[in-house]
């Protein structure tokens, strides 16, 4: 079942961010979920609940969907990740401490190398809603992503916006194949993503676009 947000929901979904966050290629950045809830998740349950959509399975939080109606409704990802990391103090705790040495790592080779950094989402007229999805791993082929993905995109459809964007990475090929056939295609060039890697190698991030169709 697909439903949206509701405050009772809070602590559930909470829990549910670090569950859904198994197995999947961005589910340990710096391994500190609290913080990482300040950039990907309490955001939006502030400012955006009425386009948060949820996956049950029974009783049990399966998935969610942060839909973002403007990027600029919210801080800038980056202005996000410097709060949570400041008030947390993240940088002095050692578990996190081999993510931030792996982004210098990357920032240092992407200088050198000449190549695009990823910083943030960027506002484009043409596509200013956002999302971020995620189910635990029992429900990933269920079903539950694509019922989540529809009920965001037919509210975006019946409230007028013009497009929504998101950002995966090109190396999580599961991830680029469920947005295409979601009506997804990809936009703009493929910046590196410093500090996260999947199977041990560097990763790069894809900028992907829809539209509702045209009545």
């Amino acid at each position: 079942m697909i439903r949206t947000y509701t405050p009772a929901d809070r602590d559930a979904l909470a829990d549910l961010f670090a569950r859904a966050g198994v197995e999947s290629p961005t589910g340990e950045l710096w391994r500190h979920p609290a913080s990482e809830r300040m950039v990907y998740l309490d955001p939006y349950v502030d400012t955006c609940p009425d386009t948060l959509f949820l996956a049950e399975i029974g009783d049990d939080l399966v998935g969610y969907l942060t839909g973002c109606p403007h990027t600029a409704l919210l801080p800038t990802e980056d202005d996000r990740i410097t709060k949570a990391l400041i008030r947390h103090k993240v940088m002095l705790r050692p578990r996190s401490l081999p993510f931030f040495a792996r982004s210098v790592v990357d920032l240092v080779a992407a200088k050198r190398h000449g190549d695009e950094v990823a910083s943030g989402e960027a506002v484009d007229p043409r596509w200013p809603a956002h999302l971020h999805i995620n189910v635990v791993p029992r429900a990933r082929g269920t079903g539950a992503a694509q019922e989540l993905m529809a009920a965001w995109q037919d509210w975006l459809a019946r409230h007028g916006s013009p497009g929504c964007h998101l950002q995966t990475l090109v190396e999580n090929t599961r991830a680029t194949r469920f947005f295409e056939k979601a009506g997804f295609v990809a936009h703009g060039g493929t910046p590196i993503v410093p500090g996260i890697r999947l199977d041990g190698q560097r990763v790069r991030q894809q900028t992907m676009v829809w539209a509702p169709p045209a009545h």
